[in-house]
């Protein structure tokens, strides 16, 4: 069946996002592998792609941990640095499918703060027909709430839904539900498959 929509991840499918690169760079691995051994960052992301205040989140995590407050506070003051850079390819592919009048929606685990920050520097952010946002819902992948919500929302049947990530467990829920699932390993395999199933020709998909 030829996808009616196409749904788009957007952390390391549309820009990428490695906070153990950033904070290499940043602090040497040494210590980055100390403090992340320390410290639950993730935990902390996870709560705030729930809907946890951005900021607010960030900086009460860096009071518990005073030896390393400095560097939690980057997670929040330099973060654009973490969510970089963009994948440009895959945003040609995103406007390529709007032209030919595929709706394309997002699927994405983001703060609400974080993801309207990420916005003014990636204008893509604010271009999807639909917007599909964790903070938002106070739901993320995988759990089965969150595509729930993106079925009943658009319309569409799972099955004439096809989704990029770069998760195997979100693919996998995906999969689950009937949805096409494509796993994103680079912007030229997800290409391709666009290609594959009809959305674009070659020259679109470029």
């Amino acid at each position: 069946m030829q996808p009616q929509a196409v749904v788009f991840d957007i952390g390391n499918v549309l820009l990428e996002w490695h906070p153990e690169r950033f904070f290499d760079r940043a602090i040497g691995p040494e210590r980055r592998k100390a403090m992340f051994s320390e410290v639950d960052l993730y935990g902390m992301n996870d709560a705030i792609d729930l809907g946890a205040h951005f900021s607010e989140t960030v900086y009460a995590m860096a009071e518990t941990h005073p030896a390393w407050r400095k560097e939690i506070r980057m997670w929040h003051d330099r973060w654009i640095e973490m969510a970089s850079p963009g994948i440009p390819q895959s945003a040609r592919l995103m406007r390529a499918l709007q032209a030919k009048g595929v709706p394309v929606f997002s699927l994405t685990n983001f703060g609400i703060q974080s993801f309207d920050y990420a916005a003014t520097h990636y204008p893509f952010m604010r271009e999807f027909d639909r917007q599909y946002i964790s903070g938002h819902l106070q739901t993320a992948k995988p759990e089965s709430k969150i595509y729930e919500v993106l079925e009943e929302d658009s319309g569409i049947a799972p099955e004439a839904l096809i989704f990029a990530d770069d998760r195997q467990e979100n693919i996998n829920m995906a999969a689950s539900r009937g949805w096409q699932v494509h796993l994103f390993e680079g912007p030229q395999g997800w290409a391709d498959r666009l290609v594959e199933v009809g959305l674009l020709n070659k020259n679109e998909a470029t």
